[in-house]
């Protein structure tokens, strides 16, 4: 990987914890309501294990995307990674992949029986899209997406079961039928575009609305899910997140977690109050990708892709209180 290309996508890139027993770092630093930080999981980041998106099991363990070695991969409870799909190259090797050059695994989603749901972007029309990986079985593309497009964040809405996926390149939220099908443009507009590589990056279906990420803008925004289902009016909920990636709501309310790329930060966003770092790189975090809520239990992703360090998965406990 030429370092300039991990430059790039890096700008883009975007209880349980007691059950993870392989622990190979007590962190420092976290802040309430966060606290007992602890990396969980190691990945293999000289062979492009670079940690995209983090999906919770009922058991506690975790499903990943990893994006430049192509992969789908399970984290046990005791910290073991087991990849359950390496997605193939297109035949350019993945150079026309939109903004990035390189083919990767971002977004994923979990059914309720059990079947993994991801996005791969390749610049490739047979390739680019929305895959299932049922247990035990083979990835199929369900739902295909333009080869100019990067396929990035991906929501399931559990009420209709449409899957919300983010365009980061084109600037657009696709939406999917719940067994796949011919994808739509379910949003667009200049609060998902991007202005200099990236826009439109994380998302959340959450209390009435699609929630988006900006990166190049620094961003949330909540677009409201109108009662025809289309898309209404976007509002800027949050701004100023310095290239804000994946976020994840923590159940109190419109109260979120946001993963902040560059910075390696995780910052705490509470409506009507400032905003505040509770997990930074003194706690292991290194270019953060990605947060889950799973009950009092947080899940973050860590790409390690401009630090050159450690691609890790943290967990850390929330204080519901």
């Amino acid at each position: 990987m030429h370092k300039h290309l991990a430059v790039r996508l890096a700008v883009a890139t975007a209880s349980a914890m007691i059950g993870f027993t392989a622990v190979s770092a007590t962190a420092e630093a976290a802040t309430p309501p966060l606290s007992d930080p602890h990396i969980v999981a190691h990945f293999d980041r000289p062979n492009g294990q670079v940690a995209e998106s983090v999906i919770v099991e009922p058991d506690g363990s975790a499903d990943v995307g990893l994006i430049l070695s192509r992969q789908v991969a399970h984290v046990s409870l005791d910290g073991r990674v087991e990849v359950l799909a390496t997605m193939p190259l297109p035949a350019d090797g993945g150079v026309n992949t939109p903004s990035v050059g390189v083919a990767s695994v971002t977004g994923i989603e979990r059914g309720e029986d059990g079947t993994l749901y991801f996005l791969y972007s390749a610049g490739d029309r047979h390739l680019t899209g929305l895959w299932k990986l049922p247990p035990g079985g083979e990835p199929t593309r369900i739902a295909a997406l333009p080869a100019a497009s990067f396929a990035n964040g991906l929501a399931r809405d559990n009420s209709t079961g449409n899957f919300y996926i983010t365009d980061s390149t084109r600037g657009k939220v696709w939406q999917v039928r719940p067994h796949g099908g011919t994808a739509t443009v379910w949003a667009e507009g200049p609060g998902l575009s991007p202005t200099h590589f990236f826009g439109a990056n994380g998302v959340k279906v959450h209390n009435g609305a699609v929630w988006v990420s900006n990166i190049d803008h620094g961003t949330i925004l909540r677009i409201p899910l109108t009662g025809r289902g289309t898309a209404g009016t976007p509002q800027v909920r949050a701004s100023g997140l310095d290239s804000v990636d994946d976020f994840a709501f923590t159940g109190r309310g419109d109260q979120l977690l946001a993963a902040l790329n560059i910075p390696s930060k995780v910052v705490l966003i509470t409506p009507g109050r400032p905003d505040r770092t509770v997990l930074d790189q003194s706690d292991g975090l290194q270019n953060t990708t990605a947060v889950a809520v799973d009950e009092d239990t947080v899940y973050v992703s860590s790409g390690a892709l401009t630090t050159g360090g450690d691609a890790n998965l943290l967990t850390a406990r929330l204080d519901r209180r």
